[in-house]
């Protein structure tokens, strides 16, 4: 039996030590399996957070290639990848991210290349290694 990564999404007046109890676990395994969460006081509904270690081999996904992120490629690694960039108030869906490739995402992810200081093709929103391991998307199982 495979077991799946463990998230909780989000609800109004939920807090991160709440949310914690109730997974029981401590508010300090949170912040370390949710490493993009830099003010632990600023969560809002909707947000996916990691509640049970990644049981994989490192902690987040490796990058899968330029060539995995086209209109035809359904997986999990990039609905994550939409969490993250709508965490890094970078996400421009409408409906939330899903597991299909879209312009959404690449419209997302270029915000996330602006963000961090890339221009022109570096900025084209399809996913290079440097970008994608700066953007820390959690580790997923299919």
């Amino acid at each position: 039996m495979e077991k799946t990564a463990e998230f909780y999404v989000v609800k109004r007046g939920d807090t991160l030590g709440k949310i914690a109890m109730m997974h029981r676990v401590t508010l300090d395994q949170i912040l370390e399996w949710n490493p993009w969460i830099t003010n632990p006081d600023l969560i809002y509904p909707g947000q996916r957070i990691r509640v049970a270690p990644p049981e994989v081999e490192g902690e987040f996904e490796p990058f899968p290639g330029a060539d995995f992120f086209q209109p035809s490629v359904s997986s999990p690694v990039i609905e994550a990848m939409g969490y993250r960039l709508i965490d890094e108030d970078c996400g421009v869906y409408h409906d939330g991210p899903d597991s299909r490739w879209s312009e959404a995402d690449r419209q997302s992810y270029a915000n996330w290349q602006w963000k961090l200081g890339f221009r022109g093709q570096d900025a084209d929103g399809i996913p290079g290694r440097k970008s994608w391991n700066r953007l820390h998307v959690p580790a997923v199982y299919e």
